[in-house]
C-alpha cells in the first residue's frame, strides 16, 4: 500500500487553481478588450501578403505562453521530476490554451459562451493534471492518463481544424497553423508511446501529408466539422502507423487499425457533409 502512495501524485492544489484561475481570467477580460486592428503585410514578387492583428490573437498567444509557463512552475514540485527539463509537459497546455481560445472569441457573449468557457476550464485542469501524473512512469495512473492525453490531443486538433476552416482563414494562415499543431500532437502522442524517444523525423512527415490534404481541402465546399474530421483521420491514422512500426509490428499488422479508423472517420467526414 506504501508502494502504492509513492507513485499517486497529484499538483499542489493552490498552484493549480491560480493557474487556472489566471488564464480564465485573461479568456474572460478578451471579450472586453478593443484594440485597433493593425495590417501586417509585404508585397513579394506576384504575390500580396496581408495579416489582420488584432486583440484576439494577442489573447489566443497570451493564454498559450501562460499556459505553458504555468506548467512549467506547476511540474516542478514533482518528486520524480529531478534534473529533468518540463518541456515536453507543456506542449500540449499551451495547445489547449491557444485551442480553446479560438471558438470562445467566435461566440457570441451569451449562455452558449458561458458553458465553453466552463468546459474549456475544466478541459485545462484535466489536462494539468494528466500531464503531472506522466511524469512518473511508475505511477499506477500513468497509462490512463497517458490515453486521456492522445484523446485530448487529436480533439483538440479537431476543433482547431474545424475553427481555422469556420474563420474563412487563407491557406497562407490555415496551413502553417494546422502543421504545426499535427507535428506538436503527433510528436506529443508519439513520445507518450515510445518513453524516451522524441519521433522528430516522423512527426515532421505527419505535418507535410496533413498540410497537403489541408491545402487540397481547402477548396473543396466543406463543413467546418467535415473539413476538420477529413484531416483528423490521416493525422491519428498516420501518427497510430508510426508508433506501430516503431515498436516492432510488421507491416501488414500495422497498418490495419489505422486503415480502419482511417476509413471510419472519413465515413463520418462524408456523412455530416
Amino acid at each position: 500500500m506504501q508502494e502504492i502512495d509513492r507513485h499517486t501524485h497529484l499538483p499542489n492544489l493552490d498552484r493549480l487553481s491560480m493557474l487556472a484561475a489566471t488564464v480564465l481570467l485573461t479568456y474572460t477580460l478578451g471579450r472586453f478588450i478593443h484594440l485597433p486592428q493593425r495590417e501586417l503585410a509585404i508585397q513579394l514578387p506576384g504575390f500580396y501578403l496581408s495579416i489582420q492583428v488584432n486583440a484576439v490573437t494577442f489573447v489566443a498567444l497570451l493564454v498559450a505562453g501562460l499556459t505553458a509557463t504555468g506548467a512549467s512552475w506547476l511540474l516542478r514540485d514533482h518528486p520524480a521530476l529531478v534534473n529533468q527539463t518540463t518541456f515536453e509537459h507543456w506542449l500540449l497546455p499551451a495547445l489547449t490554451a491557444w485551442v480553446i481560445a479560438l471558438p470562445l472569441f467566435q461566440l457570441p457573449l451569451n449562455p452558449v459562451w458561458w458553458i465553453g468557457f466552463a468546459l474549456g476550464g475544466i478541459l485545462l485542469i484535466l489536462v494539468l493534471i494528466a500531464e503531472y501524473i506522466v511524469v512518473d512512469p511508475d505511477d499506477v495512473r500513468h497509462q490512463p492518463a497517458a490515453a486521456g492525453l492522445t484523446a485530448v490531443s487529436f480533439a483538440l486538433y479537431l476543433v482547431l481544424a474545424a475553427a481555422l476552416s469556420f474563420a474563412g482563414l487563407r491557406l497562407f494562415l490555415l496551413l502553417p497553423a494546422l502543421m504545426l499543431a499535427s507535428s506538436l500532437v503527433s510528436l506529443r502522442t508519439l513520445h507518450l508511446r515510445l518513453p524516451g524517444q522524441w519521433a522528430y523525423a516522423q512527426a515532421g512527415i505527419i505535418a507535410v501529408i496533413t498540410g497537403q490534404m489541408a491545402a487540397a481541402l481547402h477548396y473543396w465546399p466543406l463543413s467546418p466539422v467535415s473539413f476538420g474530421l477529413a484531416l483528423l483521420g490521416p493525422a491519428y491514422a498516420l501518427t497510430n502507423l508510426m508508433g506501430n512500426l516503431a515498436e516492432g509490428e510488421p507491416a501488414q499488422q500495422a497498418i490495419v487499425e489505422p486503415g480502419v479508423v482511417l476509413f471510419l472517420v472519413w465515413g463520418a467526414a462524408l456523412w455530416i457533409h
